[in-house]
This record gives C-alpha cells, sequence and structure tokens, in this order.
C-alpha cells in the first residue's frame, strides 16, 4: 500500500514540507500539511554528554545519522513533499572534515561555559561576546582539533550541519537567524565580522555561506526525490512563526526547560546587544533578502523548577503530575518561589543570584509547594513580557505559548493572571516543526506569504485573566531577596 501511494500521491501531500528538528536532547522530523498541521513525526533521542559541570557535548555524527534516519521514516510516511525545512538549537558549534564528513570531535552545545574565562578576557580587550555564543565555541573546537586550520576543515551550528548532510556535503550554508547567535555576523546582518575571526583565528572559509530563512538553497539529495531545502531557522525563531506572530506586536513564549519570550517587531532595535530591560534584538527571518527582525527576553529556569520538585526533592513522580498536585491547593500559602536555580536572566541579568523560598508555614505543604514553583514561573513569564514591552517598544495584546509547560492549564491560567491579558495555546506543543515547514513552504508557494502565516493561526485554547490578584507586589519583593547571593557572579557580565 505505501508504494501505491507513492506512485498516486494526493495533492496534500505533493505541496507538503518536511521539517527536521534538531533539539537539545532529541531530533524529530515531520510533515507539514497545507492545512498546518503535522504529521508522521518520528523522533530520535540524541543526549548531550555532560562530562564535568559546565560541558556541554554533543555527539555530532549521531544528531546527524538521526536526522536523516528519521527524515526518511517520516517522508516514507507521509511523502512525498514539496520542501524540506530545518529548525535547530542555536549556537551549538561543530567542527567537521569536509573529505570524510564527519566531526573532528564533539560539537559543543549551547549551554557549554568552557569558554567564559576566554570571554572574560576579551571583554578586558574590549571584545563583547559570551560563552553561550558560538565565536569562542569555534575557536576551541580549531586549536583543540584542528591548530594548524586545515583547508577542509569545516564550522558551523547545527542547521549547517543537517543541510551538509540532507545535501550530501554539496552545501555549507545557515541562515541570519543562527548566524546572529555566534557572535560572529555585523551589524546590518550581511556578513561575517572579519575583526573578529582575525581576533579568534577562526578562517572565514571554514563558515557556512549565509542564506535566506526562506528559499531554495539546494537539494535534499539524501532524501527520496530529493526535494529542496528551502527553509533553515534557529528554534526560537522558528517557533515564532509556527506560532504565526508574522506581524509587529505579536508575541510567543515557550516554556521548556528555560523559557523564550520573542517578539516581532516592524524594524531593528537601536540597541547593538542588550536592551534597557535586558532583552536581545534578533533575526526574526529573511525572505527575498529581506530581514524582519524580534527581540528576545530570556528566562534560565522554567521547567526545570518543576524538574528540581521531582529529580532533587521527590516532590513529584514526573512533570505530568504537577498540575494535579497543584490544583489540589486552593493557594500557596502565602509561599512564593523565585526559580533563579541558574541565576536571573532577563531582565535582572545576575548570575548570582539564586532560588528562593519565601513565606514557608507548618500549612505550606506539598500542594502549595508544588503550586508555588509554577505559580514562581508564571510571574518570571509575565516579567519577561514587561522586559520586551519596554525594549521593544510595544504592547502585545496577548501572549501565544507553546512547549511542555504548555500542557499544564493551572500554569497557563497563572500566566494569564501575572501578564494581566489572555494566553493562546499552540496547537502544536512544539512548534518549531510547524514554522520551519512555513519558512520552507512559503519559498515553494504552499503558503504565499507572512500574512496567510499569521491568518493561519488558530489557538488550541485561549485562557483569560481570572480577575485574582496574583501578588505582583509580593513577587517584586521575593526577586530582591534572592538577588546577588553570590556577589562574585552577579559581577561577571557578559
Amino acid at each position: 500500500m505505501a508504494s501505491i501511494g507513492w506512485l498516486r500521491p494526493s495533492r496534500e501531500a505533493t505541496i507538503s514540507v518536511l521539517v527536521v528538528d534538531v533539539g537539545t536532547s532529541s531530533v524529530r522530523a515531520g510533515v507539514v500539511r497545507p492545512d498546518g498541521s503535522v504529521e508522521h513525526v518520528a523522533r530520535r533521542p540524541t543526549p548531550p554528554s555532560v562530562p564535568f559541570p559546565g560541558l556541554v557535548e554533543l555527539d555530532a555524527d549521531a544528531i546527524a545519522d538521526a536526522a536523516l534516519d528519521a527524515a526518511g521514516e517520516s517522508l516514507s510516511a507521509g511523502g512525498p513533499v514539496r520542501a524540506v525545512g530545518v529548525a535547530a538549537q542555536r549556537a551549538s558549534a561543530v567542527a567537521w572534515d569536509a573529505t570524510t564528513g564527519r566531526a573532528l570531535g564533539p560539537a559543543l552545545g549551547w549551554q557549554d561555559l568552557r569558554t567564559a574565562g576566554t570571554c572574560l578576557e576579551l571583554q578586558g580587550e574590549g571584545l563583547r561576546l559570551s560563552p553561550n555564543e558560538s565565536a569562542t565555541k569555534y575557536a576551541w573546537l580549531l586549536d583543540h582539533h584542528d591548530p594548524a586550520r586545515s583547508p577542509s576543515t569545516r564550522l558551523g551550528t547545527m542547521d549547517s550541519w543537517i543541510a551538509w548532510h540532507l545535501s550530501g556535503g554539496q552545501l555549507h550554508v545557515t541562515d541570519r537567524t543562527n548566524a546572529a547567535v555566534t557572535g560572529l555576523l555585523d551589524e546590518r546582518a550581511e556578513g561575517w565580522r572579519a575583526d573578529r575571526l582575525a581576533r579568534l583565528g577562526v578562517p572565514e572559509w571554514c563558515l557556512p555561506r549565509l542564506v535566506d530563512s526562506s528559499g531554495t538553497v539546494g537539494d535534499a539529495v539524501a532524501l527520496p526525490g530529493a526535494p529542496p531545502i528551502a527553509g533553515l531557522a534557529g528554534d526560537q525563531q522558528a517557533s515564532l512563526v509556527g506560532q504565526g506572530c508574522t506581524r509587529p506586536g505579536l508575541a510567543k513564549a515557550t516554556f521548556g526547560t528555560g523559557a523564550m519570550l520573542d517578539v516581532c517587531v516592524a524594524e531593528r532595535p537601536s540597541y547593538r546587544t542588550r536592551g534597557e530591560r535586558g532583552c536581545f534584538p534578533i533575526v526574526a527571518w529573511s525572505r527575498a533578502g529581506e530581514l524582519t527582525w524580534g527581540v528576545e527576553a530570556i528566562m534560565l529556569a522554567a521547567g526545570s523548577a518543576v524538574d528540581w520538585l521531582v529529580e532533587d526533592l521527590g516532590a513529584l513522580g514526573a512533570p505530568a503530575e504537577s498540575e494535579a498536585v497543584a490544583a489540589s491547593a486552593e493557594d500557596c500559602g502565602g509561599a512564593v518561589f523565585v526559580p533563579a536555580l541558574l541565576g536571573f536572566g532577563t531582565p535582572q541579568w545576575d548570575f548570582g543570584a539564586r532560588g528562593a523560598l519565601l513565606g514557608v508555614s507548618r500549612g505550606v505543604g506539598r500542594a502549595r509547594l508544588v503550586r508555588a514553583v509554577l505559580e514562581g514561573v508564571a510571574h518570571s513569564g509575565a516579567d519577561l513580557l514587561e522586559a520586551v514591552e519596554v525594549d521593544a517598544g510595544v504592547s502585545p495584546q496577548s501572549l501565544r505559548v507553546d512547549g511542555g509547560m504548555s500542557a499544564n492549564s493551572l500554569f497557563v491560567q497563572a500566566l494569564a493572571d501575572c501578564c494581566a491579558r489572555p494566553v493562546e495555546v499552540c496547537r502544536e506543543r512544539e512548534a518549531t516543526v510547524l514554522g520551519a515547514g512555513y519558512l520552507a513552504g512559503m519559498a515553494v508557494g504552499t503558503w504565499a506569504d507572512e500574512e496567510e502565516v499569521a491568518d493561519a493561526w488558530s489557538p488550541a485554547a485561549v485562557v483569560e485573566p481570572s480577575g485574582a490578584d496574583p501578588g505582583r507586589d509580593r513577587w517584586r519583593g521575593a526577586l530582591e531577596r534572592a538577588r546577588e547571593w553570590y556577589p562574585e557572579l552577579t559581577a561577571v557580565r557578559f
């Protein structure tokens, strides 16, 4: 029966898009249909390795193999397709040999902090880079695996790595959503910064060619039918597009291990690195040579706070239990939890802050503790939105959400209450596949343009604020008590 389907594909199949999505701990592939549904999802686990606290390594060869395997399975079940899109974790760095197509060593994950000392040294020279960007990771990979800078060596983020393998080694490309978080893209997003490359000892010929996020760049010859690769995007930008935020002022938040809140804006923000309230300018996507800009706010710990309840405290058997347990308590009993387990991101950017549980009495048991954790993440989400309103100069009328925590209705209600506006829940738990599908589909005519993508948005649910007082003033007081717990870390700025 499968072979008959390939011989007589439906029109829906032939204008669909295959997407490969490389996450932090898994690779998945899925087919995006013209109605915005995602079908035939195949997933392969690719967990990172943590050989030492602060070091995060990835098996790039295993990720490439998993991507091709998952893509083949999804395509076999749901193809043929008109195009291929790629979404990927941003800033993770891979070095490989162009003659063999194999990685020179473990890739460095975006969370890897081994180059933090280098970044601080560079600050003393007036060069501001973060260890979470790719730039110093590239230099480290070259210094340790190819100090001679061989002509066959290639460097790239995960989108480049996957595009290389999909194209059978014919394409070495990246889009500007990924390039902009390497720390090496120039201010106008037109090319690589020669001064930074020279200081780090990274030859420009090692780096990928810059292409549009939406546009055909070559064929995926490693897949049956060799469909064109037509979409590339970083995970958060793909989620932004996937949730239909393709008009200025539309915002989404992805609540996973951490949380990212992104908003589409009409023009590039005036600040180069970080705004007044701790947000970053980002390239949201590019199409036909035109860049659309966005603003991003970052929460360092969101779902990981729930993981803390499971793995460290044993208060829950699994994260999915948090909603039912928290719902068994009517309130937090005065307790406030600040989820600064890794410090504060936006707006404070205080790496010396630490998590705090305040207002505890004998009436605060398991259920109220779990509820306090969920509400603490919701308060942090509202802080991100308030920061974006200042740094982006927009006031979103609602907030769209995806990610694992979006399935928790108690959390979503708390978020709506803290943000004092409706929260729209995405139909896809992870909107990255859908967004990369839209970008690739616009390039080949499955969707006409960004306006059609915006019009296609249809949430699974809209949660209105309940009208209850979420206790924002008490929350702000708790934040102050959690700050500067380790002053020496608070003093570190990237």
